[in-house]
């Protein structure tokens, strides 16, 4: 049975920023039960090693979040979660105590996409105490920057040098992390931490009227994601469900995986050409081109 690298599980579609970077949802807004939780742990454990908890929304503000980790620490599967890190200091010590989380991913550009945050101050320091005790205890980290300007967009990122600089004074590294973060898409701080740097793009919307036939995605290739409702899509970056393969409450995954529908997409891909519209109204799939 094919394994996939990444199997993104949306557990709420609901935010507590409204970052400028994300697109609007017309979707009800929902929390993933423990019951729906189990159900797809079940389903997707054959087909990978860990899972992410992210595609929309804030995974930290599920309250049954302590939960989904003990059944996925049960069923074996390691878990990363993708988080705005504004309730690291709430859900810290939960995620601490997880035996099953693997890697926590910090989107810091979300502090500066949102008017009216905290201090800035306030969010690192809260960001650095969570980090500390991660790696102690073998967690991996990831501070994303993925707002850097690209040829087409104009990122929102004045605070990017700010934020570096506080991250030098509270780990210390040997060399200049500036100019590290400044040549490199990828910074190794410190054992198990990471800053990840990337230019802003354009999500995928199926309204838009350019289009590309003409696209490479690893979407059904290493990996797929899970809407909160259900809903299997090919891919993180549909967020709206444009291409719902099947509903995995109703279906087996493993029959969406292999239907018709999945198979068209994969074999398009392998040819470089995208058969959905909303694959060719896609601005981060001309990364692989």
């Amino acid at each position: 049975m094919k394994k996939f690298k990444k199997v993104y599980i949306e557990i709420t579609n609901v935010c507590n920023l409204k970052c400028s970077f994300c697109p609007d949802s017309g979707r009800e807004p929902a929390f993933m039960d423990i019951e729906e939780f189990t159900h797809i742990i079940q389903q997707v454990e054959p087909f990978c090693e860990y899972i992410y908890l992210h595609i929309m929304g804030e995974p930290l503000l599920n309250p049954k979040l302590e939960s989904f980790l003990k059944i996925c620490y049960d069923n074996l599967i390691k878990v990363n979660i993708t988080t705005n890190g504004t309730l690291l200091n709430r859900c810290g010590e939960l995620l601490l105590d997880s035996k099953a989380l693997r890697k926590v991913s910090i989107s810091l550009h979300s502090f500066e996409a949102n008017e009216g945050n905290e201090l800035l101050d306030n969010y690192i320091n809260n960001t650095v105490s969570f980090i500390k005790k991660a790696v102690e205890k073998g967690i991996i980290c990831e501070l994303r920057l993925w707002n850097m300007d690209s040829d087409q967009l104009k990122g929102i990122n004045d605070l990017n040098d700010e934020i570096i600089k506080k991250l030098e004074e509270s780990f210390q590294p040997d060399f200049n992390l500036w100019l590290a973060v400044k040549n490199q898409a990828n910074v190794k701080l410190q054992d198990r931490l990471f800053i990840s740097r990337a230019e802003i793009f354009e999500w995928p919307d199926i309204n838009r009227d350019i289009t590309e036939e003409k696209v490479f995605c690893y979407g059904l290739r290493d990996q797929f994601g899970i809407l909160v409702d259900g809903t299997v899509v090919p891919c993180c970056l549909d967020s709206e469900g444009n291409i719902p393969l099947g509903n995995i409450f109703k279906e087996p995954l493993s029959d969406i995986l292999y239907s018709e529908r999945a198979g068209l997409i994969y074999e398009g891909f392998s040819g470089r050409k995208a058969v959905e519209e909303l694959c060719k109204k896609c601005g981060y799939a001309k990364r692989y081109k």
